[in-house]
């Protein structure tokens, strides 16, 4: 007997959904365990990622012509002009960004040799897009201190989040379709 071809209206095949919401779950019992019971209590990654951010950011300024510098007793702290200025901490480091940005791209279907350039692609991107953010916090806080706590909290996660679904929308609309297949707009 030979299949027949699904009815008009007949549900979708849902494989790719259930290789995704397994791929998805696969990725958050790695993050739990990897991160949350390892190297998160661990500290040793988010503190070397927290000055890396702080000194990039630093960088920047000093780039822009600010006289900004790193704290001589404290590697996450930015200081304008001597003063105290922004601390980066862990949950603003941007690892679970990076985190998010790739298991969502691993999960979601598509070509192994993009991911293996989009992946990183983005997560520079990210990267970027935080140095800029803490920078523009240092700013912020010499400049124009009564804005600091709603750009903090609302502005710069605004746009970082924002950046991150344009990404997530550029991989599912454009890249991960296979290069022989018809794009879905």
């Amino acid at each position: 007997m030979l299949p027949s071809a699904p009815a008009a209206g007949a549900p979708p095949d849902n494989r790719l959904l259930f290789r995704f919401l397994l791929v998805a779950a696969a990725m958050y019992l790695a993050w739990f365990f990897g991160y949350q019971q390892w190297l998160g209590p661990d500290g040793r990654l988010d503190a070397a990622l927290c000055a890396q951010i702080t000194r990039s950011s630093v960088g920047l300024l000093q780039g822009l012509g600010f006289e900004a510098s790193v704290s001589p007793t404290y590697d996450q702290l930015v200081l304008m002009s001597g003063r105290p200025s922004v601390v980066v901490y862990p949950p603003c480091n941007g690892l679970v960004l990076y985190a998010l940005f790739g298991g969502f791209v691993l999960a979601f279907p598509g070509p192994w040799r993009r991911k293996a350039w989009f992946i990183p692609a983005g997560m520079a991107l990210i990267w970027g897009l935080n140095v800029l953010r803490v920078a523009a916090l240092a700013i912020n806080h010499r400049y124009a201190h009564s804005s600091l706590e709603f750009n903090h909290h609302y502005t710069f996660n605004f746009v970082v989040y924002g950046c991150i679904f344009g990404l997530w929308m550029l991989w599912a609309r454009r890249l991960a379709v296979a290069p022989n297949a018809p794009a879905h707009d």
